[in-house]
């Protein structure tokens, strides 16, 4: 589209700048170029997202925003969200498909930029392509594209981002539902660009939730909602700024520290920010899924104590202490408390004391009755976290953890996890990948629909028109 597009030309003597290079990138993507390692991640990432947003769903805080909407006078309308029966505008098919998709602390990540951006692409394509009708290809092909702007984003911000006090995933996340709902609805490279200077007014999300509250579950609703919004603004006709992610005014510079020099983000290579998989070039193809309900930075440390406890037959009581030693973003959630659901699973104490008294970590360990258990209680002054120098070093490259279990006998063992589960490099296995979709969706769609759904989610670039699967998905 011949989109008029507002402000300076941020490129410089060696070529585009890099908003220009990803909305380039975005418009560009021809699905028949992507690696088959890429496809088949989209679509074990459609499905992993998926299932998080059915099983988020029926959530409190889901309900919540549905609550919320009514009151402000949002009216039923005709596209489904997954796991819901009640059907939305798109608009807010997007909010409450994100909200739930993070809710219970199950959807994907890209380790590099401390993102998730499978809830935020998703939601947000999800609801396009389902009011619009489109193709499995088209969807898939957004999906690609709305992770790759995700991660590079959020991989050039990390994790100055971070200590400045946002969340990626609802601040990187907005640009990422811009350009997945934008290739649905036809916007060309100008018209992407100038998405992303619509949506990088709404770029929002704070840390503030380790403080307490629930407010972490609708972040990636409000990024899928506002990317949307943006990209049908630029439909609308509504003009933009360009260059919004490098301008002295703009993204990198207001939420990660470009305004201090230490970064010149206007010569930065955007498509090699963060890292990618020996095999594929597509972020999409080096993002990870997680196995365990809670915090991603927990995970290294709670595998190590997992892996320790089964080989080694270890009794709850019978442990004196567990030191870890992760890097410095990890340890920060030592510090975290759970006396709510959403503060629990970030709460190393809680989180290790938990593994260690059911050796395991489910959804079902996080209500009001295990957050009050007196034996998992008794074991979280034993949980002992700090910041190892090499873990740190590390970070972002790897998420790893040092352990040393203590036993009360003198006896001790020792694991480190470079890579938790569920990363790339040691990822989940289809047949776990089924698993984990199927335990979410059949309580909410029942085991046959859930099954037919799952493998019509396999065949994704076989459906024609997304509507009759979306119906299928909804509750």
């Amino acid at each position: 589209m011949d989109m008029p597009m507002q402000g300076a030309d941020t490129g410089t003597a060696e070529g585009p700048g890099p908003t220009r290079i990803l909305a380039e990138f975005c418009a560009g993507l021809d699905l028949g170029t992507v690696d088959g390692l890429a496809r088949r991640a989209a679509r074990r990432h459609l499905i992993d997202t998926l299932g998080a947003m059915i099983a988020g769903g029926p959530q409190e805080a889901t309900r919540m925003v549905e609550r919320a909407l009514a009151a402000g006078g949002i009216a039923p309308g005709t596209v489904p969200v997954p796991g819901l029966a009640r059907r939305y505008d798109a608009l807010s098919a997007a909010y409450i498909g994100g909200t739930a998709g993070h809710g219970l602390e199950l959807d994907d990540g890209f380790r590099a930029g401390s993102v998730h951006p499978g809830t935020v692409v998703v939601p947000a394509a999800w609801s396009v392509a389902a009011a619009r009708g489109a193709g499995g290809q088209a969807l898939l092909r957004s999906v690609v594209a709305g992770y790759e702007v995700a991660c590079r984003i959020s991989a050039a911000s990390h994790p100055r981002a971070r200590w400045r006090g946002f969340h990626n995933t609802g601040t990187a996340g907005v640009f990422a539902a811009a350009a997945a709902a934008g290739l649905l609805i036809g916007l060309d490279a100008d018209g992407v660009e100038n998405a992303f200077g619509a949506a990088a007014s709404s770029a929002s999300g704070l840390f503030t939730f380790l403080a307490g509250g629930d407010v972490k579950r609708v972040h990636p609703g409000h990024a899928a909602r506002e990317g949307l919004l943006a990209a049908l603004l630029t439909e609308a006709g509504l003009p933009g700024p360009r260059g919004v992610l490098e301008f002295k005014e703009g993204y990198f510079n207001a939420y990660a520290g470009g305004d201090t020099g230490a970064v010149d983000y206007r010569r930065i290579d955007i498509l090699a920010a963060g890292d990618n998989h020996p095999q594929s070039r597509f972020a999409v193809a080096n993002c990870y899924m997680k196995p365990h309900a809670c915090c991603r930075h927990i995970h290294a440390a709670l595998d190590a104590v997992l892996d320790i406890v089964a080989a080694e037959d270890v009794a709850p009581g019978a442990v004196e202490a567990v030191e870890i030693g992760s890097y410095a973003v990890a340890a920060s959630h030592a510090a975290v408390g759970w006396s709510e659901m959403t503060t629990a699973q970030m709460s190393f104490p809680f989180v290790i004391a938990t593994a260690l008294q059911r050796r395991r970590v489910t959804l079902a360990d996080f209500g009001a009755a295990e957050r009050a258990d007196p034996a998992v209680l008794g074991l979280t002054p034993r949980i002992h976290v700090t910041t190892d120098a090499e873990c740190d070093a590390e970070y972002p490259r790897r998420r790893s953890a040092k352990v040393r279990l203590r036993l009360a006998d003198g006896r001790s063992f020792d694991r480190y996890v470079p890579e938790p589960y569920g990363a790339a490099s040691n990822p989940l296995t289809d047949a776990a990948l089924e698993e984990k979709f199927l335990g979410l969706a059949e309580p909410v769609l029942g085991a046959a629909r859930a099954r037919d759904a799952l493998a019509q989610l396999w065949r994704i670039e076989e459906v024609a028109d997304i509507r009759p699967l979306a119906e299928l998905l909804a509750a």
